[in-house]
């Protein structure tokens, strides 16, 4: 019978994954890197073998991230989704500031008038 992994298990497998993948490592890399057999990491971000604080301390080198990044949850999709749109209402205002600074100098150049 397959148990439930525990929440923070699920994390740190999410987490290492998503760190490893943007470093582009295999996770033979990985687990080279960290001082890991292949199938240990296999079974870490697979949630079926828990860590010690050494080899949370070895993988966060490997990483290069803090340990405590590896036990923070991802945030959700609403507060993502949230995020990219801030962003890119503040590119829009960016560029809609930027066209009006253009308009304002071209007219000034076309009328002489820079005051």
């Amino acid at each position: 019978m397959k148990s439930n992994p525990e929440p923070i298990r699920k994390v740190l497998a999410e987490n290492i994954k998503k760190y490893r993948h943007n470093f582009r490592y295999s996770q033979e890399k990985l687990a080279e890197k960290a001082g890991l057999s292949k199938q240990t990491l296999n079974d870490i971000e697979g949630c079926r073998r828990w860590v010690s604080s050494q080899t949370i301390s070895r993988l966060a080198k490997a990483l290069n991230v803090s340990e405590y990044q590896l036990l923070i949850p991802e945030n959700d999709d609403k507060v993502e989704k949230t995020r990219n749109s801030s962003l890119e209402s503040l590119i829009a205002l960016k560029q809609m500031i930027h066209s009006t600074v253009d308009l304002q100098f071209e007219k000034a150049v076309e009328t002489g008038n820079f005051v």
